[in-house]
């Protein structure tokens, strides 16, 4: 993504989205509570919290990019956001399932209380294939 023009706002804005995607996703579901959105890979994780992820990492992505990415459509900086923030839980839901079928709480000692280091890059390593061909495919002469 950083080979890009404006390549590091892009990268930037991806990573803006998936980190606002799980503190909204983490405050909206403790707050609101509610049905859990797949109790049997991670228990912990409500519809609330899926649906305020989203829609935290649409606001972030667009709000960083309306700062750093001027010029550019708001619908590319909601597309991006919005994109990121589904494949960026789903990754971590697919992570979850790895760790219930393979009978472990987390993925590695060496962040304790955080479950691991696979735990923290799940999102990230789910979502930046979508979002890199997002920019290529999807809108590529607005990157020009």
């Amino acid at each position: 993504m950083r080979a890009l023009s404006h390549g590091w706002a892009w990268l930037l804005l991806f990573l803006v989205s998936i980190w606002m995607t799980d503190t909204a996703a983490f405050f909206v579901g403790s707050r609101l509570k509610g049905p859990k959105l797949w109790p049997d890979i991670s228990p912990g994780k409500t519809i609330s919290g899926a649906i305020g992820g989203l829609v935290g990492g649409v606001i972030g992505a667009l709000l960083f990019g309306l700062v750093f990415l001027p010029g550019h459509s708001v619908w590319q900086f909601m597309s991006l956001g919005f994109i990121s923030s589904i494949a960026g839980q789903l990754g971590d839901l697919i992570e979850s399932a790895y760790k219930r079928t393979a009978g472990v709480k987390d993925s590695g000692h060496l962040l304790p209380g955080h479950g691991g280091i696979l735990d923290r890059i799940d999102s990230l390593l789910f979502a930046a294939p979508f979002a890199y061909y997002l920019i290529i495919i999807g809108f590529p002469n607005g990157l020009l």
